[in-house]
């Protein structure tokens, strides 16, 4: 029934439609009363009529000005007299605005409070609570949280409580984010001196495993002084100035109402409360604001590092592409454990583990530290190949997984021994495996480029991709396996020449210069004898000097030879670009424009082959040096010698290998493309590029009627949309930590600016991995389109991927912020001569372009000597 009252609302027979009148504090204390929990009698005056008295003002200055000389109607002061029993002498007088102690902002403190209220003395307590919503304070607090300003303010009058002890109490720990944990803090008397901050109050911290008190010296509390009729500071007895503000049983009784809130309300609640003496009573509830801004650091942590993989999905990745690299990842690993002699019941139980290799913040593509130092546990020897792996992934910071015992060496070359047939029977095989895995993938991409999946519905280009998946799951083990013994040789080579010749850092390095069959450096052989047949062919060199790229294109069947070089390339590696394994990248196969432009730029600067010949002499210097330092010891020689031959062959064929995944992916991207351009016929999608808007699985689901919706395209706006403002921000960290739920309250901003180390005499450090010492101008560059050559510069950026091996030989150094000493800026640069720097913290943040520095490939130090020329 509702209430009789003309002007106020009690909880008594509250009308539903008369919820929304309350306000925020208002309709959280009826929530509490509902409850059946322990509330001071209260009742509202509703905001919608308290805004029928005011008039329209310009100003708020005027409007306060006015409330405050405003007279209430005599009949609302006697309804609200009317609602109290003659023995509540003393009311608390609080504000209620309707967007006040919500879940996103709860505008504490930002409103008056009166305090020992008397029916006299209310129509001013009223006045001033209801005059502070139109504040200074309260829009600066509106503006600085981006919220809304109060639209109204109820007022919420409530029996006061004489607190013996008060405070406040958060349902989860309010600064680490601990959701087990309960955090109450109290003081003797009332409570106000805890929110103005004046006095120190006690700190309990409840949590499963324990209860933690942190007593504040207490010398006064705020009770009502009867003779000055106000709130005063009084003294505390010394005997308890000391001693626990509340008892036992009171945290226990604060603790119950905590838990029984969140399980009614649905959410971590922040209350206010008072003893009065042992009486419990509940002044205030709202929800814990910011929970969205609140890392949870007893949730599940995990470490994201995108040292190496930034390589192969620089910036900002779709979701079509995730989502495919996701699922192959998870695939492939699986069966590279298995081949590597783990059992196949322990893959199975650790399926969660292997379908989160790899996480997408922000957009951006990392590795879950923990799930790949898992799958490494699971295999023999992790003691000993932890650290290869870290050498590899050129991850900056050491991460264990702290429940896995280290155990010794010793026990975990046992542990190798015990698998070691099938672990041998593999490295012995993988030569010939690589063999048919590459004649395999000809043929099976041979066999797709002869298709036309624009000619085809979406049903045949999925049952078609599918069966392609089918082959890059089941057939991609020697990649992988490559890679495996890639990391433990490229390991042990290190570790072995370190104790041979500890005053050469870079003998590792030095001893797989040469190796002369990594095909990453042939497309830049191939586009040097393109552009030398351009400059030798009369009429060619200023054709291509004066016209477009698309103009050279169409008119390249001018010269036939030149076509036939420039299709070849194509042909072989026509997929080989920047974010050449992002499947919403646009090859130089899908944009051959693209391509000329590349031999246009060297056509115009006169380019012919510049690719070093230093390799051979340092790796020759790098045997000497081994020979020297073996003389007379043929054994050891002879077994460093194997380890060396095994190592160049897996590093170089690591590098090449790769480069049968960019195939791959490539046909991948072709048969979604025409699946993007076949929605884009029909009207599905507004942009044929929207398809990598989509996961891989929605797309098929929409194609198989599977679908949890229809309305993909609005599905689409929002993504791109989000992913927009992604490639609008600076580059994340490349280590980041999260907990809990990883999307929720955990901070994704950019990375911070770095300082770099510095040594005494001012030089940076980084990992040096191919040798040669040069002087020379810095150009610092993002994207290889910035700029089509170098000019002899040294080239600075954060990574790189295969697509910028046409860059390097216009570069007379190469510096790079991430990257290891696998990584293909390493490899490549190794095998072109090109002296070379990575993984150099806070690079960018030391130079720019325009300043020389002095740089060594072997030491991996740099020196900034100043601004070129001057």
């Amino acid at each position: 029934m509702k209430s009789n009252f003309k002007y106020i609302l009690t909880a008594a027979g509250l009308h539903p439609a008369d919820i929304t009148r309350l306000g925020g504090k208002g309709r959280n204390l009826v929530r509490l009363q509902q409850l059946g929990l322990p509330v001071p009698t209260f009742v509202v005056v509703p905001h919608d009529i308290l805004q029928q008295f005011l008039p329209k003002f310009d100003s708020d200055t005027a409007r306060i000005e006015w409330i405050k000389h405003f007279d209430f109607p005599a009949d609302l002061l006697l309804e609200i007299s009317a609602a109290f029993s003659l023995e509540h002498h003393y009311f608390a007088v609080r504000s209620s605005a309707t967007n006040e102690d919500g879940a996103a902002q709860s505008f504490a403190g930002q409103f008056e409070t009166r305090l020992y209220i008397t029916r006299e003395t209310l129509p001013d307590a009223l006045r001033c609570v209801w005059a502070s919503a139109y504040s200074g304070r309260v829009q600066a607090y509106a503006h600085e949280h981006s919220v809304a300003s109060p639209v109204g303010i109820s007022i919420v009058v409530q029996v006061m409580v004489p607190a013996d002890a008060a405070g406040v109490a958060f349902g989860i720990h309010p600064t680490e984010g601990d959701r087990n944990a309960k955090v109450i803090s109290a003081v003797y008397g009332l409570g106000e001196g805890l929110v103005s901050g004046e006095l120190d109050a006690d700190t309990v911290v409840v949590r499963p495993s324990g209860t933690t008190t942190t007593l504040a010296h207490k010398p006064h509390a705020l009770q009502y002084n009867a003779a000055l009729q106000k709130v005063t500071q009084t003294s505390v007895a010394a005997a308890l100035q000391d001693k626990p503000v509340l008892n036992a049983a009171q945290i226990e009784q604060i603790c119950a109402v905590l838990d029984q809130l969140r399980a009614a309300l649905g959410q971590p609640q922040d209350i206010e409360f008072a003893f009065e003496g042992e009486v419990l009573h509940l002044l205030q509830t709202r929800p814990v604001t910011h929970l969205s801004r609140l890392t949870d650091r007893s949730g599940r942590r995990i470490v994201w590092d995108n040292s190496n993989i930034v390589e192969s999905y620089p910036g900002v990745t779709t979701p079509l592409t995730f989502s495919f690299i996701l699922r192959m990842y998870a695939s492939v690993y699986r069966q590279l454990a298995v081949l590597l002699g783990v059992p196949r019941t322990t893959v199975e139980d650790n399926g969660p583990v292997f379908d989160h290799m790899l996480g997408l913040l922000r957009g951006r593509v990392y590795y879950n530290l923990e799930a790949w130092y898992r799958i490494l546990a699971m295999l023999p020897g992790y003691q000993l190949n932890a650290r290869f792996m870290e050498t590899m992934m050129g991850v900056k910071e050491r991460f264990d997984l702290p429940e896995t015992p280290q155990g010794s060496k010793t026990k975990a070359w046992f542990q190798i021994l015990g698998t070691v047939g099938s672990i041998l029977v593999s490295l012995v095989r993988l030569p010939a495996s690589r063999r048919r895995f590459k004649h395999t993938l000809d043929n099976i991409i041979a066999e797709y480029n002869a298709l036309d999946f624009d000619k085809m519905q979406p049903f045949a280009i999925m049952e078609r991709y599918f069966h392609f998946e089918n082959f890059l799951v089941n057939r991609w083990q020697p990649p992988l396996v490559n890679d495996f013994f890639a990391m433990i040789f490229f390991g042990i080579l290190k570790k072995q020449c370190e104790k041979i010749a500890p005053d050469y850092p870079n003998l590792h390095n030095d001893l797989l210069a040469g190796s002369r069959d990594i095909v990453s450096t042939e497309p830049v052989r191939r586009i040097f004898d393109l552009t030398a047949a351009v400059l030798d062919t009369p009429g060619a060199a200023a054709f291509f000097k004066e016209n477009t790229p698309e103009i050279i294109w169409q008119n390249r069947s001018k010269w036939p030879s030149i076509e036939a070089l420039i299709d070849r390339y194509l042909l072989d590696f026509g997929e080989r670009t920047v974010g050449e394994l992002k499947l919403e990248t646009i090859t130089y196969t899908q944009n051959p424009a693209a391509f000329i432009a590349v031999i246009q730029s060297y056509v115009q600067q006169g380019l012919r082959q510049r690719i070093h010949n230093e390799e051979g002499k340092i790796r020759a210097e790098a045997e000497a040096v081994v020979a020297q330092a073996l003389r007379g010891k043929w054994l050891k020689s002879k077994v460093l010698q194997q380890i060396i031959a095994h190592t160049r062959s897996l590093v170089s064929a690591r590098e090449n290998l790769r480069y049968e995944r960019t195939r791959g992916f490539g046909m991948v991207r072709r048969m979604f493309t025409a699946i993007g351009r076949q929605f884009y016929a029909e009207q599905i999608l507004d942009d044929p590029r929207d398809v990598f808007y989509l996961t891989r699985d929605e797309v098929f689901d929409y194609i198989k009627g599977t679908s949890a919706t229809m309305q993909i395209r609005q599905q689409i706006a929002l993504r791109k949309a989000e992913f927009e403002g992604y490639r609008q921000e600076l580059p994340l960290s490349d280590r980041i930590t999260t907990y809990g739920t990883v999307y929720h309250a955990n901070d994704f901003r950019p990375a911070p600016t770095v300082a770099p180390l510095q040594a005494a005499d001012g030089s940076i450090q980084g990992i040096g991995c191919s040798a040669g010492r040069v002087r020379a101008r810095v150009r610092v560059v993002l994207h290889p389109d910035e700029t089509p050559s170098l000019e002899g510069d040294i080239l600075v950026t954060v990574s790189t991927d295969p697509g910028w091996v046409t860059l390097f030989p216009t570069a007379s150094a190469i510096l790079v912020e991430r990257g290891s000493l696998l990584s293909h800026s390493a490899i490549v640069s190794r095998e072109l001569g090109i002296p070379c720097i990575v993984g150099i913290t806070g690079l960018l943040q030391m130079l720019q372009t325009g300043d020389e520095i002095e740089m060594d490939g072997t030491t991996g130090t740099i020196l900034r000597l100043g601004r070129f020329g001057a």
